[in-house]
């Protein structure tokens, strides 16, 4: 056989191993670890002496494959940058994807001395005992916790729920939390002017005043029902952030605020009277300032001669203006007038200043 074909069969050859998929393998893939991706949304609340961890498991690992069974949860903290993450309970057994939770009793040594940075940490291992790390630090204040909040009232006021409770000495705010307990109507919202369902929960913050140990809600609406808790509250910045310290939750106070105020009073009744002449109609006019409350349903105007009985004049129905004109008088006679507002449950305010006018005779 000549050069010349044995050169041509060894490319025919090769070209034989090409199209038939015969080739050098490459380099072996290294096996997957299995280590779970690491918790990178850990959050914690501190209340009393109990610290609340939530955060999501992951569902892949750090090879980007699917988690296929439950994964093991080591739950620890840090007091200082540098020292060890020492473990803070009995190790979890959570199913990939799912939500995270555990409470954390802080021992003695924790829950007393001064205010301090406390961080939080969650480790995922899989089944040989290995993590890819650390999760995100989830940082609270260790140290004595604020007293608890005593001798909590809530009182319904027509300006709102006045709150009270036993002030402490020194401390710097307290936090009301409300929670709205009346079911929220079925119906749609009908309309612009239609008010905006009210939040399930609400926080209000008491400091300037926390030391008189009393503070009012503004933002009810009557006919609802509410529950309150108070605890209060400790400030400390750590790395420039603000981490709070919150005490115990006092015990809860329950209240009905049923709008059995009145509308304010008017003001600046006026009367001018018109005398019968030249064909004209002899009449008394009345007007004063309105009343701003926001149910206010109208006006009921009064009237009496000397020292008689008020005889009410104006409509059954609460007049919607802040004026009416009388003109049941006699010329010559003299008649006094007060005027009252009515709100949309029919409670009406005390009668306002009198004001006395004369009918001049034609």
């Amino acid at each position: 056989m000549s050069t010349v074909q044995r050169l041509g069969l060894t490319a025919a050859a090769a070209l034989a191993a090409v199209l038939c998929g015969c080739g050098t393998p490459g380099a072996p893939e290294p096996p997957s670890l299995n280590l779970p991706d690491r918790v990178a949304n850990l959050a914690a609340t501190r209340t009393g002496n109990e610290v609340a961890l939530t955060w999501t498991m992951p569902r892949r690992n750090t090879d980007k494959l699917f988690l296929k069974s439950d994964v093991a949860v080591r739950v620890c903290r840090k007091e200082t940058a540098g020292s060890a993450c020492s473990g803070a309970g009995a190790d979890l057994l959570l199913a990939p994807g799912v939500k995270g939770e555990f409470t954390d009793t802080l021992p003695p040594t924790l829950a007393a001395g001064a205010p301090r940075p406390l961080s939080y940490f969650v480790e995922l291992k899989n089944r040989n005992g290995r993590s890819a790390g650390l999760s995100n630090a989830a940082q609270v204040v260790a140290g004595e916790a604020p007293a608890p909040v005593e001798g909590l009232t809530a009182d319904v006021r027509k300006a709102g729920v006045l709150l009270r409770w036993t002030p402490a000495a020194g401390e710097a705010s307290v936090r009301l939390r409300r929670k709205l307990l009346t079911l929220p109507a079925a119906k749609p919202r009908q309309g612009l002017l239609e008010p905006e369902p009210e939040p399930a929960e609400r926080n209000l913050l008491v400091e300037a005043g926390s030391r008189s140990g009393r503070a009012l809600d503004k933002e009810i609406r009557f006919g609802q029902v509410y529950e309150y808790r108070a605890q209060r509250l400790v400030r400390v910045t750590v790395d420039g952030q603000t981490v709070e310290l919150a005490g115990p939750l006092s015990a809860a106070v329950r209240v009905e605020a049923k709008d059995i105020f009145p509308p304010a009073v008017p003001t600046g009744l006026a009367a001018v009277a018109t005398a019968g002449d030249n064909g004209s109609e002899t009449a008394i006019d009345l007007s004063w300032q309105p009343v701003t409350d926001s149910d206010l349903a109208g006006y009921t105007v009064y009237r009496r001669e000397g020292a008689g009985e008020w005889k009410r004049i104006s409509p059954a129905q609460p007049l919607a203006p802040p004026a009416f004109h009388d003109a049941e008088v006699q010329p010559g006679r003299s008649y006094r007038y007060a005027v009252t507002a009515i709100d949309q449950g029919r409670h009406e305010s005390a009668r306002s200043a009198e004001v006395e006018e004369t009918v001049p005779n034609p």
